[in-house]
């Protein structure tokens, strides 16, 4: 279904770790890169790879994230993203990810994706929105 999608195709993409990536609850000396801010950076290098891939007016949405997050990562250390696709059936991708930064590997796991059409998924969105305008 689409031919530029398949298993083994990968991407990496580079982040420098800002203060809004980094967790601030634990005081200025312990800035790290969030969790939810890493899950932020593979979204979007799994969704890239696959925008790139199918036709326009489609795009994709997440599905699962399964991710251990094993390291910390310094404010201001550069963070490699890399998504792997081991799987298409159908509109459904699943990734292998990984992350390093220059010392560890920080994360490693798993993320699927659905490839969705834009325009029926906007006018799902407009139902849901006049059902809740409803109640």
């Amino acid at each position: 279904m689409y031919e530029n999608l398949t298993v083994g195709t990968s991407e990496s993409r580079k982040i420098t770790v800002d203060p809004d990536r980094t967790i601030d609850f634990m005081g200025e000396d312990c800035r790290v890169y969030a969790t939810p801010s890493l899950v932020r950076d593979i979204e979007h290098t799994c969704r890239d790879l696959i925008v790139e891939r199918v036709p326009e007016g489609q795009d994709s949405v997440g599905t699962i994230v399964s991710i251990a997050h094993t390291a910390p990562t310094l404010l201001g250390m550069e963070v490699t993203v890399t998504a792997t696709v081991t799987e298409v059936d159908g509109r459904k991708v699943v990734f292998e990810v990984i992350a390093n930064d220059p010392l560890d590997t920080i994360c490693k796991g798993r993320h699927e994706r659905f490839i969705v059409d834009i325009d029926k998924t906007q006018a799902r969105l407009r139902q849901k929105a006049a059902k809740l305008q409803e109640s």
